[in-house]
Protein backbone atom coordinates (compact mmCIF):
# COMPACT_ATOMS: atom_id res chain seq x y z
CA UNK A 1 0.00 0.00 0.00
CA UNK A 2 1.59 3.82 -0.74
CA UNK A 3 1.93 6.22 1.81
CA UNK A 4 -1.40 8.23 1.86
CA UNK A 5 -1.06 11.91 0.66
CA UNK A 6 -1.32 14.16 3.60
CA UNK A 7 -3.22 16.95 3.45
CA UNK A 8 -1.08 20.18 2.89
CA UNK A 9 -1.77 23.42 5.53
CA UNK A 10 -2.87 26.43 4.47
CA UNK A 11 -0.53 28.68 4.93
CA UNK A 12 -1.51 31.88 6.64
CA UNK A 13 -0.20 35.28 6.07
CA UNK A 14 -0.10 37.28 9.22
CA UNK A 15 -0.55 41.04 8.83
CA UNK A 16 2.69 43.02 8.51
CA UNK A 17 3.32 44.31 11.71
CA UNK A 18 4.93 47.84 11.05
CA UNK A 19 7.85 48.69 12.74
CA UNK A 20 7.97 52.74 12.60
CA UNK A 21 6.95 54.15 15.69
CA UNK A 22 5.08 57.07 14.25
CA UNK A 23 2.02 54.78 13.78
CA UNK A 24 -1.30 56.94 14.93
CA UNK A 25 -4.06 55.71 17.39
CA UNK A 26 -6.21 54.66 14.61
CA UNK A 27 -3.40 52.84 12.43
CA UNK A 28 -2.91 51.25 15.84
CA UNK A 29 -6.51 50.80 16.67
CA UNK A 30 -6.93 49.24 13.11
CA UNK A 31 -3.78 46.56 13.11
CA UNK A 32 -5.77 45.22 16.81
CA UNK A 33 -8.96 44.89 14.96
CA UNK A 34 -7.29 43.05 12.32
CA UNK A 35 -5.63 40.69 14.52
CA UNK A 36 -8.65 40.20 16.83
CA UNK A 37 -11.05 39.41 14.14
CA UNK A 38 -8.53 36.79 12.63
CA UNK A 39 -7.23 35.20 15.67
CA UNK A 40 -9.04 36.23 18.81
CA UNK A 41 -12.70 35.54 17.86
CA UNK A 42 -13.43 39.09 17.54
CA UNK A 43 -13.05 39.44 21.23
CA UNK A 44 -11.90 42.58 23.29
CA UNK A 45 -8.04 41.72 23.83
CA UNK A 46 -7.87 40.23 27.63
CA UNK A 47 -4.45 39.02 28.73
CA UNK A 48 -5.44 37.25 31.53
CA UNK A 49 -7.85 35.34 29.39
CA UNK A 50 -5.43 34.44 26.19
CA UNK A 51 -3.27 32.88 29.31
CA UNK A 52 -5.74 31.01 30.40
CA UNK A 53 -7.34 30.09 26.70
CA UNK A 54 -3.64 29.05 26.07
CA UNK A 55 -3.31 26.92 28.97
CA UNK A 56 -6.20 25.15 28.20
CA UNK A 57 -5.85 24.02 24.35
CA UNK A 58 -1.69 23.28 25.50
CA UNK A 59 -3.39 20.99 27.88
CA UNK A 60 -5.96 19.67 25.92
CA UNK A 61 -3.22 19.04 23.75
CA UNK A 62 -1.36 16.65 26.20
CA UNK A 63 -4.99 14.74 27.07
CA UNK A 64 -5.49 14.64 23.49
CA UNK A 65 -2.23 13.00 22.96
CA UNK A 66 -2.91 10.42 26.08
CA UNK A 67 -5.97 9.31 24.58
CA UNK A 68 -4.20 8.60 21.11
CA UNK A 69 -1.92 6.37 23.15
CA UNK A 70 -4.34 4.71 24.73
CA UNK A 71 -5.82 3.53 20.95
CA UNK A 72 -2.33 3.07 19.28
CA UNK A 73 -1.76 0.72 22.48
CA UNK A 74 -5.41 -1.06 21.79
CA UNK A 75 -4.27 -1.16 17.73
CA UNK A 76 -0.44 -2.47 19.13
CA UNK A 77 -2.51 -5.23 21.29
CA UNK A 78 -4.58 -6.58 18.20
CA UNK A 79 -2.70 -6.07 15.34
CA UNK A 80 0.55 -8.28 13.62
CA UNK A 81 4.04 -6.49 14.33
CA UNK A 82 4.13 -5.60 10.70
CA UNK A 83 0.14 -4.88 10.36
CA UNK A 84 0.37 -2.28 13.04
CA UNK A 85 3.90 -0.44 12.21
CA UNK A 86 1.88 0.05 8.70
CA UNK A 87 -1.14 1.75 10.37
CA UNK A 88 1.16 4.13 12.19
CA UNK A 89 2.58 4.96 9.37
CA UNK A 90 0.55 5.04 6.31
CA UNK A 91 -3.27 5.81 7.69
CA UNK A 92 -1.90 8.09 11.08
CA UNK A 93 1.01 9.27 9.77
CA UNK A 94 3.04 8.94 12.79
CA UNK A 95 7.11 8.25 12.63
CA UNK A 96 7.45 4.92 14.39
CA UNK A 97 9.38 6.66 17.44
CA UNK A 98 6.51 9.68 18.29
CA UNK A 99 4.31 6.33 18.12
CA UNK A 100 6.11 4.95 20.61
CA UNK A 101 6.68 7.91 22.78
CA UNK A 102 3.01 8.51 22.89
CA UNK A 103 2.66 5.09 24.08
CA UNK A 104 4.96 4.99 26.64
CA UNK A 105 3.59 8.54 27.98
CA UNK A 106 0.07 7.51 28.23
CA UNK A 107 1.39 4.13 30.09
CA UNK A 108 3.03 6.65 32.41
CA UNK A 109 1.05 9.12 32.88
CA UNK A 110 -2.45 6.85 33.26
CA UNK A 111 -0.59 4.62 35.94
CA UNK A 112 -2.94 4.14 39.48
CA UNK A 113 -0.09 6.87 41.14
CA UNK A 114 -0.37 9.43 38.32
CA UNK A 115 -3.55 9.18 37.03
CA UNK A 116 -5.22 11.58 39.09
CA UNK A 117 -2.78 14.73 39.16
CA UNK A 118 -2.53 13.52 34.94
CA UNK A 119 -4.58 16.67 34.48
CA UNK A 120 -2.19 19.11 36.87
CA UNK A 121 0.58 17.68 34.38
CA UNK A 122 -1.39 18.12 31.39
CA UNK A 123 -0.87 22.34 31.57
CA UNK A 124 3.39 21.80 30.66
CA UNK A 125 2.08 20.32 27.00
CA UNK A 126 2.84 17.09 25.55
CA UNK A 127 7.00 17.75 24.35
CA UNK A 128 7.59 18.61 28.63
CA UNK A 129 5.64 15.24 29.27
CA UNK A 130 7.74 13.39 26.98
CA UNK A 131 10.65 14.73 28.76
CA UNK A 132 9.23 14.06 32.27
CA UNK A 133 8.34 11.03 31.37
CA UNK A 134 12.19 9.28 32.99
CA UNK A 135 11.22 10.72 36.52
CA UNK A 136 10.10 8.40 39.15
CA UNK A 137 6.37 8.52 39.59
CA UNK A 138 6.67 10.10 43.11
CA UNK A 139 8.59 12.54 42.02
CA UNK A 140 5.74 13.54 39.79
CA UNK A 141 3.22 13.23 42.33
CA UNK A 142 5.18 15.89 44.62
CA UNK A 143 5.29 18.00 41.70
CA UNK A 144 1.45 18.32 40.76
CA UNK A 145 0.89 18.39 44.75
CA UNK A 146 3.31 21.32 44.80
CA UNK A 147 7.04 20.05 45.24
CA UNK A 148 9.94 20.36 42.90
CA UNK A 149 11.93 18.17 40.45
CA UNK A 150 15.25 18.99 39.69
CA UNK A 151 14.66 21.46 41.51
CA UNK A 152 11.86 23.27 39.59
CA UNK A 153 8.23 23.35 40.49
CA UNK A 154 5.74 23.45 38.57
CA UNK A 155 4.71 26.74 37.22
CA UNK A 156 8.81 27.23 36.99
CA UNK A 157 8.55 24.36 34.12
CA UNK A 158 5.32 25.49 32.43
CA UNK A 159 7.68 28.90 31.91
CA UNK A 160 10.36 27.29 30.31
CA UNK A 161 10.86 26.34 26.98
CA UNK A 162 11.44 22.40 26.07
CA UNK A 163 15.47 22.66 25.74
CA UNK A 164 15.62 24.30 29.16
CA UNK A 165 13.67 21.72 30.72
CA UNK A 166 15.51 19.23 29.18
CA UNK A 167 19.12 20.60 30.10
CA UNK A 168 17.67 21.46 34.03
CA UNK A 169 16.99 17.69 34.08
CA UNK A 170 19.97 16.78 32.35
CA UNK A 171 21.75 18.79 35.17
CA UNK A 172 19.98 17.62 37.73
CA UNK A 173 20.75 13.77 36.77
CA UNK A 174 24.50 14.78 36.77
CA UNK A 175 24.13 15.80 40.09
CA UNK A 176 22.09 13.50 41.36
CA UNK A 177 25.11 10.37 39.87
CA UNK A 178 27.54 12.49 41.75
CA UNK A 179 25.98 12.91 45.24
CA UNK A 180 24.75 9.47 44.82
CA UNK A 181 28.57 8.05 43.85
CA UNK A 182 30.39 9.81 46.80
CA UNK A 183 27.39 8.46 49.32
CA UNK A 184 28.60 5.03 47.80
CA UNK A 185 31.62 5.99 47.97
CA UNK A 186 31.36 7.14 51.43
CA UNK A 187 29.60 3.82 52.23
CA UNK A 188 32.40 1.62 51.04
CA UNK A 189 35.24 3.59 53.05
CA UNK A 190 32.99 3.19 56.17
CA UNK A 191 31.97 -0.34 55.71
CA UNK A 192 36.18 -0.84 54.88
CA UNK A 193 37.06 0.45 58.08
CA UNK A 194 34.70 -1.33 60.07
CA UNK A 195 35.94 -4.58 58.44
CA UNK A 196 39.72 -3.69 58.86
CA UNK A 197 38.36 -3.19 62.91
CA UNK A 198 36.77 -6.32 62.97
CA UNK A 199 40.14 -8.12 61.18
CA UNK A 200 42.31 -6.14 63.68
CA UNK A 201 39.94 -7.03 67.06
CA UNK A 202 39.54 -10.83 65.62
CA UNK A 203 44.00 -10.62 65.51
CA UNK A 204 44.20 -9.03 68.72
CA UNK A 205 41.90 -11.34 70.16
CA UNK A 206 43.95 -14.62 68.73
CA UNK A 207 47.41 -12.75 70.15
CA UNK A 208 49.30 -14.00 72.89
CA UNK A 209 48.59 -11.43 75.45
CA UNK A 210 52.04 -10.45 76.18
CA UNK A 211 52.51 -9.53 72.31
CA UNK A 212 49.44 -7.61 72.37
CA UNK A 213 50.76 -5.33 75.35
CA UNK A 214 54.00 -5.10 73.42
CA UNK A 215 52.19 -4.19 70.03
CA UNK A 216 49.92 -1.10 72.39
CA UNK A 217 52.69 0.00 73.82
CA UNK A 218 54.82 0.80 70.63
CA UNK A 219 51.64 2.54 69.66
CA UNK A 220 51.47 4.40 72.79
CA UNK A 221 55.12 5.46 72.64
CA UNK A 222 54.78 6.72 68.90
CA UNK A 223 52.22 8.89 70.27
CA UNK A 224 54.48 10.00 72.89
CA UNK A 225 56.71 10.15 70.80
CA UNK A 226 55.20 12.51 68.12
CA UNK A 227 54.14 15.12 71.50
CA UNK A 228 57.68 15.37 72.80
CA UNK A 229 58.57 16.51 69.12
CA UNK A 230 55.88 18.93 68.79
CA UNK A 231 56.82 20.36 72.43
CA UNK A 232 60.43 20.48 71.28
CA UNK A 233 59.23 22.42 68.20
CA UNK A 234 58.27 25.61 70.80
CA UNK A 235 61.91 26.34 71.48
CA UNK A 236 62.48 28.31 68.44
CA UNK A 237 59.25 30.37 68.85
CA UNK A 238 60.30 31.06 72.55
CA UNK A 239 63.72 32.21 71.49
CA UNK A 240 61.87 34.54 69.51
CA UNK A 241 59.85 35.94 72.04
CA UNK A 242 63.62 35.95 74.48
CA UNK A 243 64.94 38.24 71.87
CA UNK A 244 61.90 40.28 71.67
CA UNK A 245 61.62 41.45 75.33
CA UNK A 246 66.14 41.95 74.84
CA UNK A 247 65.22 43.84 71.79
CA UNK A 248 61.99 45.95 72.90
CA UNK A 249 61.45 45.36 76.62
CA UNK A 250 58.21 43.68 76.06
CA UNK A 251 57.91 40.75 79.11
CA UNK A 252 56.61 37.28 77.42
CA UNK A 253 57.54 35.54 80.70
CA UNK A 254 53.75 35.45 81.89
CA UNK A 255 52.50 34.46 78.21
CA UNK A 256 55.02 31.87 78.59
CA UNK A 257 54.56 30.65 81.52
CA UNK A 258 50.67 30.43 80.74
CA UNK A 259 51.83 28.05 77.89
CA UNK A 260 53.19 25.33 79.73
CA UNK A 261 51.02 25.18 82.22
CA UNK A 262 48.66 24.78 80.40
CA UNK A 263 50.48 21.56 79.00
CA UNK A 264 51.37 20.66 82.22
CA UNK A 265 48.37 20.79 83.21
CA UNK A 266 46.86 18.35 80.29
CA UNK A 267 49.77 15.70 81.63
CA UNK A 268 48.52 16.31 85.11
CA UNK A 269 44.56 14.90 84.27
CA UNK A 270 46.46 12.22 82.26
CA UNK A 271 48.88 11.13 85.05
CA UNK A 272 45.67 11.50 88.22
CA UNK A 273 42.73 9.80 85.09
CA UNK A 274 45.02 6.53 84.88
CA UNK A 275 47.01 7.16 88.51
CA UNK A 276 50.09 7.18 87.03
CA UNK A 277 53.17 7.18 89.55
CA UNK A 278 55.79 10.15 89.63
CA UNK A 279 58.99 9.14 87.76
CA UNK A 280 62.00 8.50 90.23
CA UNK A 281 63.86 11.90 91.50
CA UNK A 282 66.12 12.56 88.71
CA UNK A 283 65.04 10.27 85.98
CA UNK A 284 63.84 11.99 83.19
CA UNK A 285 62.70 8.65 81.45
CA UNK A 286 62.31 5.37 82.51
CA UNK A 287 64.80 2.97 81.60
CA UNK A 288 63.48 0.68 79.12
CA UNK A 289 62.50 4.18 77.30
CA UNK A 290 66.32 5.02 77.25
CA UNK A 291 67.25 1.32 76.10
CA UNK A 292 64.89 1.02 73.32
CA UNK A 293 64.32 4.24 71.75
CA UNK A 294 66.44 7.03 71.31
CA UNK A 295 65.40 10.89 72.38
CA UNK A 296 63.30 12.60 69.33
CA UNK A 297 64.43 15.59 68.24
CA UNK A 298 62.41 18.51 66.96
CA UNK A 299 62.94 19.02 62.89
CA UNK A 300 64.97 22.20 61.99
CA UNK A 301 62.81 24.98 60.70
CA UNK A 302 63.99 26.49 57.64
Amino acid sequence: MGRAKQPTSEVIDLPELPVEHGLNQQQMSTLTQEISAQFGDGQIYDRIRVVNEARFYMAQSAEAMLEAGKRLIVLKENEPHGEFESIVREQLGLPERTARLMMQATIKYTSPSLDSKRQALAVLGKTKLFELMTEDDDELVALAEGGTVAGLKLDAIDRMTTRELKRALREGSENYKSLSQLQANTNAERDQLKLDLAKREKLIAEMDPIDVGDELRVEVSKKVSAAEIALRSLKKPFAALAEHTEQHGFMHDDFMAGLLGQLQFALNQLRGEFSIKEAPDGEVMPAWMREEAPLPTAPEEA
